[in-house]
């Protein structure tokens, strides 16, 4: 069977390192590079945590890009520090600080976006996990980009007006609130969101999330580190997820990486015209379902509603079991 071809567009903080791993793990799947972006920390921080994840899964054939530094418009509002201020629990340490640099690649991540998706037309998914700068970029630079995908997957975004970053808005979206805006009119290719409240609504519980970082493996530990310092994997933390949803583990951007493997994971979804607000204080990034089809807009948007929760467990527990015997 023909594997399926990935292109992973990442803000890689510890929920992206577990979805990048979910990816390494998956045999179905070939991942052609992966573009770094700001957002859960610095893109020179992105790239070297994604290095990192391929090094510990032992995967570093794979191209690593950097891209956008920062939003279309305006400065986002930093620092961000819920996953550490280097994005990874800030317990880890390089033996040489700079080596990162000579592995990245000298091709900017939207050039990369663009010939690796042009070289494979019809035939990429291409699943973003963070902030859409280089997304918007690519469609910027070459409007034919998103006919050219298979696919895309996005977690990011809210369906039920509930935020994490604002009051309505989630923190991939709010980030760059143009970004997401460009991607979600200008990308006509069948677009798959896992929003905030969906990944939320299926949370796992905590004992899960033990035993799968206890697991006796190179990817489980590595893990269990970056989370040991993290007051956000810890079910002692109320967040505002807590609060709204209830307690549990959310390995946020894993619940995108899951479906674009095995899209049988999604038990239940809506199919409707989306749209990013640009004004207003309050509702500024938020994402408005327009299942009313008040809007004139022909381009129909999948956002998950209930995921298959005996799968995606299996995914997560396989994604820690790197680096695989051959």
């Amino acid at each position: 069977m023909a594997q399926k071809l990935l292109v992973i567009d990442t803000d890689c903080g510890i929920d992206d390192a577990q979805a990048i791993m979910m990816a390494l793990a998956a045999r179905e799947v070939r991942i052609l590079g992966i573009t770094c972006c700001f957002g859960n920390t610095s893109v020179e921080n992105v790239c070297r945590n994604t290095l990192r994840v391929l090094s510990v899964c032992d995967r570093t054939e794979i191209p690593v890009f950097q891209g956008a530094s920062s939003c279309l418009v305006k400065t986002p509002n930093c620092p961000i520090d819920h996953f550490g201020s280097d994005g990874l629990g800030d317990v880890l340490e390089d033996e040489d600080p700079d080596l990162w640099k000579s592995q990245v690649q000298t091709e900017h991540a939207v050039n990369a976006l663009i010939r690796l998706v042009s070289k494979n037309q019809g035939k990429v998914s291409l699943v973003a996990l963070g902030p859409l700068t280089n997304l918007a970029l690519a469609v910027k630079l070459d409007p034919e980009f998103p006919k050219k995908l298979k696919n895309l997957y996005i977690m990011g975004g809210n369906m039920e007006g509930k935020g994490n970053k604002t009051v309505c808005g989630e923190f991939n979206f709010i980030m760059d609130p143009e970004s997401a805006y460009i991607v979600l009119e200008e990308f006509i290719c069948p677009t798959y969101i896992a929003s905030w409240e969906f990944t939320c609504r299926n949370k796992l519980p905590w004992d899960f999330f033990d035993a799968l970082i206890n697991q006796d493996t190179p990817a489980a530990r590595f893990m269990r580190k970056i989370t040991s310092k993290c007051s956000i994997f810890s079910p002692t933390t109320v967040t505002r997820k807590d609060v709204l949803f209830g307690p549990g583990f959310v390995s946020y951007d894993s619940y995108a990486m899951a479906a674009a493997i095995d899209f049988s994971i999604v038990k239940e979804y809506i199919e409707c015209p989306v749209h990013v607000e640009l004004q207003g204080v309050l509702g500024r990034g938020m994402m408005a379902l327009d299942d009313g089809k008040f809007l004139p807009k022909k381009h129909n948007v999948v956002v998950f509603k209930a995921c298959d929760l005996i799968k995606f467990r299996k995914l997560l527990t396989k994604s820690l079991q790197l680096p695989q015997t051959q």
